[in-house]
C-alpha cells in the first residue's frame, strides 16, 4: 500500500493530530480521488470510505454562480455540480502549489488545514415558553469535518472572484493559512466567530 501514491506524487502517511477526527478523516491511500458515487447512498459512508481528498473534490464541484451570497458575491451552495476531472485537476494544481511553498507533503498540510478549520463548539434553537434561545452545544466531529471542507471549498472560490489568481493558487493559499492556523483563513476565521458566539450562549 505504501507504493500506492496521490497522483502517483504524495504518499498518504499522514498523521491525524486530533483523535476526535481521527475515524472520521480516510487517509486510505488512492492514485486518483474518484470513488464513481458508490458510498453516496449509504449513511456515514462518505467518511468511512470517501478519501479526504475526494471529499475536497466533490466540495469544489460548484457550477458558477447561484443565489446565495458569500463576501459580497453569489456562490452556488451544496447539491451543485461540475465536472469532476477539472475539480480533481484544480486539487493537483493547489497540491503542487502547497508542495512547492512549504516543501512538506501537501496531503499532510490538507489534513492538518481541515482540523484547524472545524469549530469545536456552535449554538442551536431552542424554544422554551414560546421564546427562542440560543444555546451552545459541541459540535459532532462528523460535522466538524463537513463544515471545514465547506469553507475551504466556498472561500477559495470566492477568492478567485475578480482575482488575477488561478483557483488552484486560491485553494492552495486557503489551505496553507488554515493549516497555520492563520486569520487570512476564511475556514479559520470563521471558526473563531462562531466559537466566539457560542461561549457568549453558554
Amino acid at each position: 500500500m505504501s507504493d500506492i501514491k496521490l497522483f502517483n506524487k504524495w504518499d498518504f502517511d499522514v498523521e491525524v493530530v486530533d483523535p476526535g477526527l481521527e475515524p472520521y478523516i480516510n487517509t486510505e491511500p488512492v492514485i486518483l480521488p474518484h470513488s464513481s458515487g458508490r458510498h453516496s447512498k449509504k449513511r456515514f459512508w462518505k467518511s468511512e470510505r470517501n478519501n479526504i481528498v475526494e471529499r475536497l473534490v466533490n466540495k469544489l464541484m460548484r457550477s458558477g454562480q447561484g443565489s446565495k451570497k458569500f463576501s459580497g458575491k453569489y456562490i452556488r451552495g451544496a447539491g451543485a455540480t461540475g465536472k469532476k476531472q477539472k475539480a480533481m485537476g484544480i486539487v493537483k494544481d493547489a497540491f503542487e502549489i502547497i508542495n512547492q511553498r512549504t516543501n512538506d507533503n501537501p496531503v499532510q498540510v490538507f489534513v492538518d488545514a481541515v482540523q484547524n478549520a472545524g469549530p469545536r463548539e456552535e449554538t442551536t434553537t431552542i424554544i422554551y415558553g414560546g421564546v427562542h434561545y440560543h444555546q451552545a452545544v459541541d459540535t459532532a466531529p462528523q460535522r466538524r469535518v463537513d463544515i471545514g471542507l465547506k469553507n475551504i471549498a466556498v472561500a477559495s472560490f470566492a477568492n478567485s472572484f475578480n482575482s488575477k489568481n488561478t483557483i488552484g493558487e486560491n485553494v492552495a493559499d486557503e489551505i496553507i493559512n488554515a493549516a497555520n492556523n492563520d486569520t487570512k483563513s476564511y475556514a479559520v476565521k470563521k471558526k473563531e466567530e462562531v466559537e466566539r458566539i457560542a461561549r457568549s450562549s453558554r
